[in-house]
């Protein structure tokens, strides 16, 4: 029996307050003990779940139904971030330079919200529900990768689905697509070599920054000239470090950029586009250079009918008139890593309102949520997790 407005609203109290403790105590990726350890004491004063810590720092609860089915993971992610908050609330973070800065306070709060429903009425959930409290999204090469390449957790998952709030979408709002979703944030990192000399004497130099500079401003060229208009890519370079003094050229400059994409065509094609204007202006102006590009996260592709399912499931839980369609980020995220083993989808809902100064970009040290947004995720969490463990839809793939 999928969950009441009224059955979440009682869980109220006990989501903000596992919320603010997450709030208060954040720990950055592969540091999570003290979370993990916290999780794992809330999951165990509920009945029927069996506990399991796949790695040091994530928590895994399994639930098996009172019915056949299929088997479903639902995601959390629990790490937080390296930032120094400036909010002033009475449970803003205690661990200095760290804070929930990216809402996944909120996601554990919910997710355990989601397993105490399921476990209240096992005989009501078809097959099995896993449930990952995953570590160290934020970081490279990512907690889910992990999981799935070094533990046997989507061993047997028919399909696997998660959320993230979103502090651009009113609260209470839920938002899903088909298709791509969020892009594979890859990295790149360049040290242009010239030859240093007197500020006064640029003639006698190759200076790495005039050399740099143009690099910066030719990569934009890629995006506009080599690709096409319909492609989505982002080049971003976000660093730039070079010289020591006002009369001093220097012999090098780094810099540091990102690289988004969605088309894995295209993300293979883009170090080579990216190379290639590198390498014809420093060879233009006298220079060498080293470039270094890191894949980071695969796109995330969401699976149609999962996603289809999903907007289903919204609108019966929240209604038309807080549904909507999710617009694709040039955001990355690790769950793309479970899409390599299983169908799913990735969905958003809304945390955003002015009554509680909600608003503010992720990564931000004013970011925060509007608590109600959890008791949204908890419906649509526990929703899913009864319509997908049934039998597959109509149109969908696989089955029992």
């Amino acid at each position: 029996m999928t969950a009441t407005q009224d059955t979440v609203s009682s869980l109220r109290e006990q989501l903000v307050a596992w919320r603010r403790h997450l709030h208060m105590n954040p720990e950055v990726g592969f540091h999570e003990h003290e979370t993990a350890a916290y999780i794992e004491a809330e999951l165990r004063k509920m009945p029927g779940l069996t506990i399991s810590r796949p790695t040091a720092t994530s928590v895994l609860a399994v639930l098996k139904g009172g019915q056949p089915g299929r088997t479903v993971l639902l995601r959390a992610d629990i790490d937080a971030l390296p930032i120094t908050e400036e909010n002033t609330f009475e449970f803003a973070s205690r661990n200095a330079g760290v804070m929930h800065a990216c809402g996944h306070d909120g996601h554990t709060a919910i997710l355990l919200g989601t397993a105490k429903l399921l476990s209240e009425h096992p005989q009501d959930v078809p097959g099995e529900v896993r449930m990952i409290f995953q570590h160290a999204e934020e970081i490279g090469p990512g907690g889910a990768e992990e999981l799935v390449m070094d533990t046997p957790l989507m061993d047997g998952v028919d399909v696997v689905t998660g959320l993230h709030l979103n502090s651009q979408l009113p609260a209470g709002m839920v938002a899903v697509k088909p298709g791509a979703f969020m892009a594979a944030p890859d990295t790149i990192e360049v040290t242009i070599r010239g030859r240093g000399g007197h500020g006064a004497h640029p003639e006698e130099a190759v200076d790495p920054i005039a050399v740099g500079a143009q690099v910066v401003t030719n990569l934009q060229h890629v995006v506009s000239r080599h690709v096409g208009a319909q492609d989505a890519l982002v080049i971003s370079i976000t660093k730039f470090v070079s010289g020591t003094t006002h009369n001093v050229i220097p012999d090098t400059a780094e810099l540091m950029g990102t690289v988004r994409t969605f088309d894995p065509a295209l993300r293979e094609k883009a170090p080579k586009l990216i190379e290639r204007v590198v390498n014809g202006v420093c060879n233009a102006h006298g220079a060498t250079y080293d470039l270094k590009y890191e894949f980071g996260y695969r796109p995330l592709i969401n699976t149609d009918w999962v996603a289809a399912q999903l907007k289903d499931i919204a609108l019966e839980t929240v209604g038309e008139a807080h549904v909507q369609d999710a617009k694709p980020t040039m955001g990355g995220e690790d769950f793309s890593a479970y899409l390599e083993k299983a169908p799913g989808a990735y969905f958003n809902v809304g945390s955003g309102s002015d009554e509680c100064d909600s608003r503010w970009p992720h990564h931000h040290p004013r970011f925060t949520i509007d608590e109600t947004s959890l008791e949204t995720g908890v419906r649509m969490l526990h929703a899913a997790a009864l319509k997908l463990t049934g039998p597959p839809a109509a149109g969908a793939s696989g089955a029992i």
